[in-house]
C-alpha cells in the first residue's frame, strides 16, 4: 500500500485497531499506525496533513 491507497489503509486500520477512537486521534499516532501496517510500503516522509485527514475520514466511514 501507498499513501494514495486511502480506502485500503482505512480498512487495514479498522482491522488492526478496532477499539481506537478514530474521531479524536492525533495525526502523529495515525501516521505511525499507517507506517506500521504490514502491507504498507511507501516513504513515511510523503505523507501530509491532507492525506492523514483523508485516511481518518475513510476510517470513520469504514466503521460506520
Amino acid at each position: 500500500m501507498k499513501w494514495t491507497d486511502i480506502t485500503d489503509i482505512a480498512i487495514a486500520l479498522e482491522e488492526t485497531h478496532p477499539d481506537v477512537d478514530n474521531v479524536n486521534l492525533r495525526y502523529t499516532d495515525l501516521h505511525a499506525w499507517v507506517c506500521a501496517l504490514p502491507d504498507f510500503a511507501d516513504d513515511p516522509q510523503k505523507s501530509n496533513e491532507k492525506i492523514l485527514e483523508a485516511i481518518q475520514m475513510a476510517w470513520i466511514d469504514e466503521r460506520d
